[in-house]
């Protein structure tokens, strides 16, 4: 029985070193389209979220409380011929530290997804090769939460998975569809993983970090030096907006965490908080409504 009982236990342990690295939910909304086939819709969303939870995406071994909550919402704006088209919400968090709570990393609204699926295909996704556009999409998704939840914990930590997402921009392009290229338009996958790895934008990185690992996660036992810590991230991205005011990452990083700023600076110790307002008006003024509250 005691051996049972040890084995039982190894087994559990096992487990949950290797399990995999997400926690996802995929949601797709095909209101849009009329009675057509919605059965293949459903099918799609369990399949997508199976395939990205139960894939092992990278070399770590993730525990149940490390997995990646994240969030992908596909509204289906046109459906013929097995093609599938329409836009693509996606969502990550990251948990802090010795807490329950989950900090927003990104929420970024694709504009452009088209791709083919056929109901009950197999989906295979190889990093090496561009085989469908729905497999690059995810593939290159995942990448990026990777990198930027990496980015929160050390600094530049998501480098890999960064190169990893550019390496799928780079194949992407020969296949025509649109949103991996230069030319398809601005704020787009490509511009996304080209400013996030340009050197220009470093600051952008370094106040991912120094907000989630400096700011957050010392907010449970230090909440004044975690607002503090807050304060550097921000002060950090204005030297983003010195060199590029209209610069993307800036509207990314704010997409995600303004409300979260918002509540951060509306109750606890109290802080200078002055000049951290001053700054957020000038380097994020479509959300000066919200920096009115504080």
């Amino acid at each position: 029985m005691r051996k049972l009982f040890l084995l039982s236990i190894v087994l559990l342990c096992c487990n949950v070193l290797t399990a995999q690295e997400f926690n996802a939910t995929v949601s797709i909304n095909h209101s849009q389209i009329g009675n057509s086939n919605r059965q293949v819709f459903k099918t799609l969303e369990t399949a997508l979220k199976d395939f990205i939870n139960n894939t092992k995406w990278t070399s770590k071994n993730f525990g149940n409380n490390e997995k990646i909550d994240c969030n992908f919402f596909l509204n289906v704006t046109a459906y013929d011929n097995n093609v599938i088209s329409g836009t693509l919400q996606v969502q990550s968090s990251r948990i802090i530290y010795n807490s329950t709570y989950t900090s927003p990393l990104l929420n970024f609204n694709d504009k452009d997804i088209s791709f083919t699926y056929t109901e009950f295909e197999n989906l295979n996704y190889n990093p090496n090769s561009f085989d469908s556009n729905l497999m690059g999409l995810v593939g290159y998704y995942v990448n990026i939460i990777l990198g930027l939840d990496a980015d929160s914990f050390s600094k530049n930590g998501g480098t890999s998975y960064f190169q990893n997402a550019s390496g799928i921009v780079s194949m992407a392009q020969q296949s025509g569809y649109k949103g991996w290229a230069q030319g398809d338009g601005s704020n787009n996958r490509y511009f996304l993983v080209n400013d996030i790895m340009s050197s220009s934008n470093d600051s952008f990185r370094e106040a991912m970090f120094i907000y989630h690992f400096d700011g957050l996660d010392k907010m449970t036992d230090q909440a004044k030096k975690g607002k503090e810590g807050v304060i550097t991230s921000i002060e950090t991205l204005s030297k983003l907006y010195a060199v590029r005011p209209n610069a993307f990452l800036l509207r990314i990083f704010f997409d995600a965490k303004a409300d979260e700023i918002v509540s951060i600076f509306s109750g606890g110790p109290d802080v200078n908080k002055q000049k951290t307002l001053e700054t957020l008006n000038k380097i994020s003024p479509l959300n000066s409504a919200k920096w009115s509250k504080l």
